[in-house]
């Protein structure tokens, strides 16, 4: 077998220097003839290469000019950056937005998001999410899908576990999610209808060491859940709100005989406010709250701190348990046509119950970002969150919330 390699090798080998020995010869053959042509071509590759990057810059410069409502209008952008955590990666980020009354110039727009992320230390996050509103607004559907492959780390349950930085142990995250949220318009800006959210996880190559943190813990789980959700949304446009309010209210049951081994409720709140100051500045106000009862969700699926919308900055999970309780206040400023900047301040806490409330316990948080309009109303957010433990970049699309 590997005198048989050899002779492969070999007989590749030499076809190779026959090929490049006759390409050569033909070249050197037709050199003068096409002496003439080659400048024309070497002048023509300049002018195709002015063409695509002047193609590049106007794609850019024009990204943000309002188009057609009626039209489905979508933008791609790429962007590097590096954590201490993921290492030097890159960001393919698309939106878009259309309408699904062509006829309805008043009906708020859809838009969907797709993004991947790929970096040097083996992280994968792939996903998707959008939100739908039908004609006339009767209904409105929104989902999310998302895969990712990522090394991560855990400290434990609780704040005191995840605390103490001796804890950490590290491991390959698998994880799926997919929700799909269809409702029904019962008044004006308010909708009520049918949730289900499916989730995977699976930890990966943990060392023998580093297992006893997992003791006790499955490591692969899945869960099917269903439930009611309720929404009101005035917001004058769903991606960068300027003014409005959005409360929805999800209340979801992982019962067992969906094939759950774990078994348990939620109910989870979100609330938003947004309001005009003076020229170009929007403060907006978030308050959200995700609580699991009868029953204990898996350690990989409790409430969570940090995320690229709520907390930022915060290694997503250092801090979990049952319960979490968290706000947060952002005032943007818009500088100059297509730029602005931003500045929040937040605070969160986990708990197990609500008698483990404690105020030593709440988690703050602070950051300061740049906005850069990628499209109408449309923007790229670079952020940098302060927290308990140092901080953190974000690169992403669209507001934090």
């Amino acid at each position: 077998m590997e005198r048989f390699c050899r002779k492969r090798l070999c007989l590749a080998f030499l076809m190779a220097i026959f090929l490049l020995s006759s390409e050569w010869q033909t070249t050197y053959a037709l050199a003068y003839d096409i002496k003439t042509d080659s400048i024309e071509t070497s002048s023509d590759s300049i002018q195709t290469k002015q063409n695509i990057v002047r193609k590049v810059f106007n794609y850019f410069a024009n990204a943000n000019k309002p188009g057609d409502y009626r039209k489905f209008n979508f933008g791609i952008l790429p962007g590097p950056h590096y954590s201490s955590t993921d290492g030097f990666g890159i960001g393919i980020i698309a939106t878009g937005t259309y309408s699904l009354d062509k006829t309805d110039s008043i009906l708020p727009l859809s838009n969907v998001s797709i993004y991947g992320d790929f970096t040097t230390k083996g992280k994968v996050n792939i996903g998707i999410r959008g939100s739908n509103i039908f004609k006339k607004e009767k209904y409105r559907l929104d989902y999310r899908i998302k895969t990712e492959l990522c090394p991560t780390d855990f400290w434990g349950i609780g704040f005191i576990e995840a605390d103490n930085d001796a804890n950490e142990t590290s491991y390959k995250n698998v994880q799926i999610e997919a929700m799909g949220r269809f409702m029904f318009r019962i008044a004006p800006k308010t909708y009520l209808g049918p949730i289900a959210n499916f989730k995977y996880m699976s930890a990966k190559d943990i060392s023998e060491k580093e297992s006893l943190r997992f003791e006790g813990l499955e490591r692969k789980v899945g869960t099917t859940s269903v439930g009611l959700s309720f929404t009101y949304d005035s917001r004058d446009f769903m991606l960068n709100a300027y003014k409005g309010w959005f409360i929805q209210l999800d209340q979801s049951f992982t019962p067992s005989f969906l094939g759950n081994d774990y078994t348990f409720i939620s109910t989870e709140l979100t609330a938003a406010t947004y309001a005009k100051l003076w020229k170009g500045a929007v403060l907006a106000t978030e308050v959200h709250t995700l609580l699991n009862y009868n029953g204990t969700p898996p350690w990989c699926m409790l409430s969570k701190v940090g995320s690229s919308y709520r907390m930022r900055g915060y290694y997503e999970g250092r801090y979990r348990d049952n319960n979490i309780v968290e706000a947060q206040l952002e005032l943007r400023q818009n500088i100059k046509k297509r730029h602005g900047i931003v500045a929040w301040v937040g605070a969160a806490q986990v708990f197990s119950d609500w008698n483990k409330w404690r105020g030593s316990h709440i988690l703050p948080n602070a950051g300061v970002g740049y906005r850069w309009e990628f499209m109408k109303r449309v923007n790229i957010r670079i952020d940098y969150g302060f927290t308990r433990n140092g901080g953190g970049l974000i690169f992403n699309i669209n507001e934090a919330f």
